[in-house]
């Protein structure tokens, strides 16, 4: 399932120092942040369109960054994460996976709680 953020800080080390911080804040940031290719409201894969089309059935929250703007945070998020495609969904901090993953956990009644319990924690941020 989800890789807790720790686990990922030997990789990171490859990536240029102000990147990976930037990505570090907004995983960190957001409770539910997804990556990936458009916005929302006109996804630019059918990929990224799957996975908006779930976050927007659970109905809570959710930020959206479209890699296809920075090229270098193209590439940089999936150095950071070691996953080689878009969209990345992090939930809590933690990377969950694709859009495959995603639809899994959708199917077994696996991602709402998790996304439940990210805001249960502590306030309603994105």
């Amino acid at each position: 399932m989800a890789c807790p953020l720790l686990s990922l800080n030997w990789l990171a080390t490859m990536l240029d120092p102000l990147l990976e911080e930037k990505i570090r804040n907004q995983v960190r940031t957001h409770k539910v942040l997804i990556y990936m290719k458009g916005t929302p409201e006109m996804p630019l894969c059918g990929f990224s369109y799957a996975a908006v089309r779930i976050l927007d059935s659970l109905g809570f929250p959710y930020t959206a960054i479209n890699v296809l703007e920075d090229p270098e945070l193209r590439q940089g998020i999936k150095e950071f994460s070691n996953w080689p495609t878009i969209p990345q969904i992090y939930i809590d901090g933690e990377f969950v996976g694709g859009c495959d993953i995603l639809q899994e956990m959708h199917a077994r009644n696996e991602l709402r709680p998790l996304v439940e319990a990210a805001f249960a924690k502590a306030g309603t941020q994105s």
